[in-house]
């Protein structure tokens, strides 16, 4: 595997120090320039009572969702991935479902039978299509907020680097600011947590690459391969 490609990871904290250290633990050449920073928002809290569980699509509902968690801790969680189970059971939760392949994935997977769930989610999240039998309510507890891109960037994305993108608006800023900047598209290829981040990346790439699976394991793996 060659080393010359540097990769870039633009997440904001925690998850970019994440991403980072198991890049580096595959041997990939990567560092971390966080263009976002996550902020929670004021959310009301529905009754507990009123549902079966709560649908977690991302470790910053538990990370940012504040002192109305304490309220909700006896209802089953029902996690997008093994990352966000470990941060919901370790702030109190009880896993019920961890899920493999997206938030989609996990409700088709789900016994048929009659479940409301609560989804605790940020302003930027993936639609979804529940069964009849499920009922998805939903409360947006955080954000994420654009950064400007800093003064090092540039040089280092000039060098055929490789982008990780981890989610739309991730990919819509990224790309945005390489127009205010002027910087070369033709120079870096995007790596894609999934088809429609790759889509919100628009064109112009030197490589296009999607994810086999929405998880940072398969990212990563692709990356390797895109340095080989």
């Amino acid at each position: 595997m060659s080393q010359a490609r540097t990769i870039v990871c633009i997440r904001p904290e925690p998850g970019l120090s994440d991403t980072v250290v198991k890049g580096r633990e595959l041997g990939l050449t990567i560092t971390g320039v966080p263009l976002f920073t996550i902020e929670p928002l004021d959310w009301v809290n529905p009754k507990r009572e009123d549902f079966d569980g709560i649908l977690l699509g991302s470790a910053n509902a538990i990370r940012q969702g504040g002192e109305q968690l304490k309220h909700l801790k006896r209802l089953p969680a029902y996690a997008v991935g093994r990352t966000t189970a470990k941060i919901a059971q370790a702030a109190g939760f009880t896993i019920q479902v961890v899920g493999k392949g997206g938030l989609q994935a996990l409700l088709d997977n789900l016994p048929v039978r009659p479940i409301r769930l609560l989804r605790l989610a940020g302003e930027e999240k993936i639609p979804l299509s529940p069964a009849s039998w499920q009922e998805i309510v939903e409360r947006i507890v955080y954000r994420s907020v654009a950064l400007p891109m800093p003064d090092t960037l540039p040089a280092i994305l000039a060098n055929h680097a490789i982008i990780a993108l981890h989610s739309a608006s991730a990919a819509e800023h990224f790309a945005s600011e390489c127009r205010r900047l002027a910087i070369d598209r033709g120079t870096i290829a995007v790596a894609a947590l999934g088809p429609r981040i790759a889509d919100a990346a628009g064109d112009g790439w030197a490589e296009v690459a999607v994810a086999a699976a929405p998880d940072d394991a398969a990212l990563l793996a692709m990356i390797q391969n895109m340095c080989k």
